[in-house]
C-alpha cells in the first residue's frame, strides 16, 4: 500500500463515496522546548484555514507523552492516543490521510503511530498543505466517534539497547542534520555527536525543493548508497523521534521496512553511561 498520496488524488477521494478521515497535524519544533517552552502546534493556523473536513491533532499532547526519561517525544499512552484518534473519527475500516504545514515530520509521526498500532490504511499528503490546490475552510468538523483501538506492533520499534545493537548488526540511520551528527553543534540536547555505528542520513535529503518525496527509485538508490541492501535490518533515529518518522516514511516509499527509535538522541544523550561518537564516520 502506498504510504503517500498526491493532492490531486486526495481531492478525488474526498469527493468520492468513501472519503478518508483527514488529520491536520501542523507543528514545528521549537529550540525553546529544551528550556521547557512549548513547540508551535499550528492550532491557530488550523483555525485560520484547513482542508475542509480536517480535524486538528496536537503532536505534543496526542502523539507523544510528557518529556522525561523517554526523551522529548516519548510514545503516548496508547489508551489516550486511541481516544484521541476515535474523537477525530478514526476507524479501522476507514482510510486516513494526514498532513502538516509542508515539512512532513509531524504528519509522518502520526502516520507511523497509526501504522505501528495496527491501522491498515494511512497515508501522508505529499508536500503537505502547500501542495493542496483546493479551497480552505474555517469550519471545525464534528466527526462521528471512530472505533479504532490501537494494538502495538511486535516489530518496528527500537529502544536504546536495540538501537545500539542494530548499529552493529544492521544499518542505523541518523536523520538529523549532518553538523549535529558530527557533533559540531547541538542546539537542543546536552551532548553533540551520534550513536556509535550510526550512519548520517539527513531526512531533508529525502525530498525535493518543493517538499515532496523524491521518486521511489531515487530514494532506493540513496539508501543503498548509505549501506542498505536487500535483507538489511534498518532502524532510524533523530533528535526526538519526529523527523526520524519522516525517514521511516521515505524508506517505506522506497519499499524498505524500518524500525523507529522513538527516544532518539534526546534519550540517548541524557544517559551519561551511553557512548557518544563524533566526526563524520560511524565509528
Amino acid at each position: 500500500m502506498n504510504a503517500i498520496i498526491s493532492a490531486s488524488d486526495l481531492a478525488s477521494q474526498l469527493a468520492g463515496e468513501n472519503p478518508p478521515v483527514l488529520l491536520d497535524v501542523r507543528w514545528q519544533l521549537s529550540v525553546a522546548k529544551a528550556a521547557g517552552e512549548p513547540s508551535f502546534d499550528g492550532r491557530a493556523e488550523y483555525a485560520a484555514g484547513h482542508i475542509p473536513g480536517a480535524v486538528f491533532v496536537d503532536l505534543d499532547r496526542e502523539l507523544a507523552a510528557t518529556p522525561g526519561t523517554g526523551g522529548r517525544h516519548p510514545l503516548p499512552d496508547l489508551a489516550e492516543f486511541g481516544a484521541a484518534m476515535r474523537r477525530a473519527g478514526v476507524s479501522s475500516g476507514t482510510p486516513v490521510v494526514v498532513y502538516d504545514g509542508g515539512q512532513g515530520w509531524a504528519a509522518a509521526r502520526a502516520w507511523w503511530l497509526l501504522r505501528w498500532t495496527g491501522h491498515p490504511d494511512v497515508r501522508v499528503l505529499d508536500g503537505g498543505l502547500p501542495a493542496w490546490q483546493g479551497g480552505l475552510s474555517t469550519e471545525v468538523p464534528e466527526p462521528a466517534e471512530g472505533d479504532f483501538e490501537p494494538v502495538p506492533g511486535a516489530t518496528g520499534l527500537l529502544d536504546a539497547d536495540g538501537a545500539a545493537a542494530l548499529a552493529r548488526s544492521g544499518v542505523l540511520l541518523d536523520a538529523r542534520a549532518g553538523e549535529r551528527y558530527r557533533g559540531e553543534v547541538e542546539p537542543i540536547d546536552p551532548v553533540g555527536g551520534h550513536i556509535p555505528g550510526a550512519v548520517s542520513a539527513p531526512t531533508n535529503e529525502n525530498v525535493g525543493a518543493d517538499g515532496r518525496f523524491l521518486p521511489a527509485e531515487e530514494l532506493g538508490a540513496r539508501f543503498k548508497a548509505l549501506g542498505v541492501s536487500d535483507g538489511s535490518e534498518v532502524g532510524v533515529y533523530c533528535g526526538s523521534g519526529v523527523s526520524a518518522a519522516h525517514e521511516v516514511l521515505a524508506l517505506a516509499v522506497a519499499g524498505i521496512p524500518a524500525a523507529l527509535y522513538v527516544g532518539s538522541w534526546s534519550q540517548w544523550s541524557s544517559d551519561p553511561s551511553r557512548p557518544v561518537a563524533v566526526g563524520p564516520e560511524p565509528q
